[in-house]
């Protein structure tokens, strides 16, 4: 990763292409009073350092696997970061986080049967080495969804 810093110029053009990560680099040079081929430069740079990355993102009405849940997990201190890492090797999980409060980690899932998701939970999760509780939710609705938020990621994944 880079040492690069992020300037308002590349806070400015990540802004535009959350908008629209389709929009021209024609339009956004237009926008930014810069030429094309400075827009272009910096999107490489960006992608290239592993700051910035395309990719499609699936609605949950054509999602394959079409119901999201929660894992909550309170493992022992010590071993946060190593459960964490197990977790995160599961196939099921989409994504793994380190948390504050009764739980100390959280992991993402969506499934398709209610089966697949007891087996990760209670079966796969709670058998981890210093796992103490696990407490799963299911959500039953979707009132607000960003995947602009949700879709940060690790350079290279």
């Amino acid at each position: 990763m880079s040492d690069l810093p992020i300037d308002q110029f590349d806070q400015d053009l990540i802004r535009l292409l959350a908008v629209d990560a389709r929009v021209s680099n024609r339009r956004i040079a237009t926008e930014l009073g810069v030429t094309e081929g400075t827009v272009r430069g910096r999107i490489k740079r960006l992608q290239q350092e592993g700051l910035l990355s395309f990719s499609a993102i699936t609605g949950f009405d054509i999602a394959r696997k079409s119901r999201l849940a929660f894992i909550n997990v309170q493992a022992e201190v010590d071993r946060v970061r190593i459960v964490a890492q197990v977790i995160s090797d599961l196939p099921l999980i989409n994504a793994v986080l380190l948390t504050m409060g009764n739980f100390n980690i959280t992991a993402m899932c969506l499934f398709e049967e209610l089966d697949t998701l007891v087996e990760t939970a209670s079966d796969q999760i709670l058998a981890i080495e210093g796992v103490h509780h696990v407490e799963t939710s299911i959500a039953v609705k979707t009132i607000k969804y960003n995947a602009r938020m949700a879709k940060i990621t690790k350079p290279g994944g």
